[in-house]
């Protein structure tokens, strides 16, 4: 059964929606000729496995326990590149609707009935205090999920097929061609008892239960930004529950238009080489600014930049005094354009008072010159961006838990989602933003130290050092940029740079006329090479096939022909031709006249 929400008003929401209904954009409904961005059936190289079925007009595609028909006229989107993004939604939802499912006495499974000790799969071994429940099962307490642009409706059914305790999952639209192949899904799928298809604008279906939130999980994941739907979201999911959003216009969010990401995030972006964790940041605050609107506010669970996109997680809450908070929570960003120094401003300050609700007042600043200490150049001012931690590690803890306890074939790229997720364990979630070690080499023209090095030299100076999952050459450190340069500085002195690269007033030249303060040891430390390299994880794997990343829209379904309009063209081709014939005998007459 199709649900269909009548639309009381046709806004510019609903028509932009209907040019986005799904995830990223990436088809492979295509024809034989153009099957390119097809796997070939059994590769180990692409995510799917894939399988014609000419005579009916659809493409099977496989993608963990669910099968999907896609129309091969490319109306409706499917991206293989966001399987990662699938899997490791299903992994965090999996885990939230344990822990709500928990308090409620119910306990989940992560494995089918039918499945071998499967009992190992569950968090507790007592089955008389709890009722275990499996994916698959209908559960009456469980937990209610809306896909508000579902697409194909693959994220939809592979939650119902994968997650247990749910009770139902609403697979929204606004495109009728893509309901309809999720209504065939859902059948193809034998699902129909968990997921119900939606013909509705998203906006418009998450606002009608602002009073009353209906979902426990609302996962956004559209075509391009995701800024006119996360208002509606942050209203329509429970208090405690969790809020997906994935953005996909990261040249926007990473310094390319940062007027563009000011007008859709409320944020300047920066172009910096710490952009793709900026861009995380840019979209929390965006999501905390609509919350703190209703007296809400978040709690990033899990904020992960992958490939071409990016994915949040985040509670959402209800407290009023906790919502004061925001301005303390968020900085302008300080970046100098010359040696990509950078220092952060916090809007607010909440100052803590014995017995009483902290006394909220505006920050004081800046914290920086007009000019940049180290190379004098000037400042760029981005932000705000969120300056909390973006992650919760025991939230992320629990979910590498959790992957040991599932097997490796439930998820096609385990190994990528365990490294991802070791990698954030490691990083320093009080240390916003980094450098990047071939940036800083590269401004003063030296030679590239490895990483190792260098981070032993942070350590080594007694400050802290780790990486980051959004860059392989990243480093994330608490020490101020003095401290940064001046072990560049001592770095030069043993890789000497020529005289003939540094122009008197350049960048590199004021940087490096200076004397270091403090004498750099480049002595390696065992806790500068981290375990998930020392483990040798799947951190930053390289791109399985050619041209991974955003494709083309889905094109728009064109309307069939009726003889009524045929024949109503026809005679407007007639007149057209009649007044043609009109005009044509006014010019000939005048003609005639005017040589007369």
């Amino acid at each position: 059964m199709i649900i269909r929400t009548p639309l009381v008003f046709v806004s510019r929401l609903g028509l932009v929606q209907r040019n986005m209904s799904g995830t990223a954009a990436t088809t492979i409904m295509q024809s034989s000729n153009s099957a390119s961005t097809i796997p070939k059936e059994g590769s180990s190289e692409g995510y799917t496995i894939v399988k014609e079925e000419s005579s009916e007009g659809y493409t099977i595609v496989k993608e963990g326990t669910s099968e999907i028909l896609f129309p091969k006229s490319n109306e409706v989107f499917y991206n293989p590149v966001q399987e990662f993004n699938r899997d490791i939604s299903s992994l965090v939802i999996s885990l939230h609707a344990s822990q709500v499912l928990k308090k409620k006495g119910i306990e989940v499974c992560l494995k089918q009935k039918n499945t071998t000790n499967a009992a190992d799969t569950c968090d507790s071994q007592d089955e008389e205090e709890l009722k275990k429940v499996y994916p698959g099962d209908q559960l009456e307490d469980g937990i209610s999920i809306l896909e508000g642009l579902s697409a194909s409706g693959l994220r939809s059914i592979r939650y119902a097929k994968e997650i247990p305790g749910i009770k139902n999952i609403v697979a929204n639209d606004f495109s009728v061609a893509a309901v309809e192949n999720i209504e065939r899904n859902i059948k193809h799928n034998k699902i129909g008892h968990l997921v119900k298809a939606s013909l509705s604008d998203a906006a418009l279906l998450m606002y009608k239960c602002r009073s009353n939130p209906e979902y426990d999980v609302v996962d956004l994941d559209p075509y391009g930004s995701p800024a006119m739907f996360i208002d509606a979201g942050v209203q329509a999911v429970k208090e405690g529950g969790l809020l997906c959003v994935t953005c996909t216009d990261l040249a926007v969010l990473s310094g390319n238009h940062g007027e563009t990401c000011f007008s859709k995030y409320g944020a300047m972006s920066l172009h910096a080489k710490f952009g793709p964790e900026m861009a995380l940041r840019i979209v929390l605050q965006a999501i905390e600014t609509s919350a703190n609107r209703y007296h809400r506010h978040i709690v990033p669970l899990v904020s992960v930049q992958v490939d071409f996109y990016l994915r949040v997680f985040v509670r959402v809450f209800t407290s009023q005094a906790a919502a004061k908070r925001s301005a303390s929570k968020r900085a302008l960003v300080y970046h100098c354009t010359g040696c990509d120094s950078f220092h952060l401003q916090r809007l607010g300050k909440a100052i803590p008072r014995e017995n009483k609700e902290p006394r909220f007042t505006p920050a004081t600043g800046p914290p920086c010159g007009q000019t940049c200490t180290d190379c004098g150049s000037n400042f760029q001012v981005g932000g705000p961006i969120w300056n909390e931690p973006i992650h919760d590690l025991d939230f992320v803890q629990n979910l590498l838990s959790t992957l040991d306890d599932i097997p490796k074939e439930k998820y096609k790229r385990f190994k990528k989602i365990k490294g991802t997720l070791t990698v954030i364990t490691e990083e320093l979630q009080d240390s916003p933003l980094y450098y990047t070690l071939s940036r800083l080499c590269n401004i003063i023209h030296c030679t590239v130290p490895s990483n190792v090095k260098f981070r032993s030299a942070l350590l080594n100076a007694g400050y802290r050092v780790s990486i980051t999952h959004t860059s392989a050459e990243a480093i994330k450190t608490d020490a101020p940029s003095s401290v940064v340069w001046d072990i560049m500085r001592s770095w030069e002195k043993f890789n000497p740079v020529k005289q003939s690269r540094l122009t008197e007033g350049s960048v590199a030249y004021n940087l490096l006329q200076k004397e270091p303060v403090i004498e750099a040891s480049f002595e390696k430390r065992p806790d500068a090479n981290p375990k998930s390299r020392q483990q040798k994880m799947s951190r930053f794997p390289l791109n399985p096939e050619p041209h991974w990343g955003p494709k083309s829209r889905a094109r728009k379904r064109k309307p069939d022909l009726t003889k009524e309009n045929n024949s109503s063209n026809d005679e407007q081709t007639k007149r057209s031709k009649d007044n043609l014939m009109v005009e044509n005998s006014e010019l000939e007459s005048k003609d005639i006249t005017e040589e007369t």
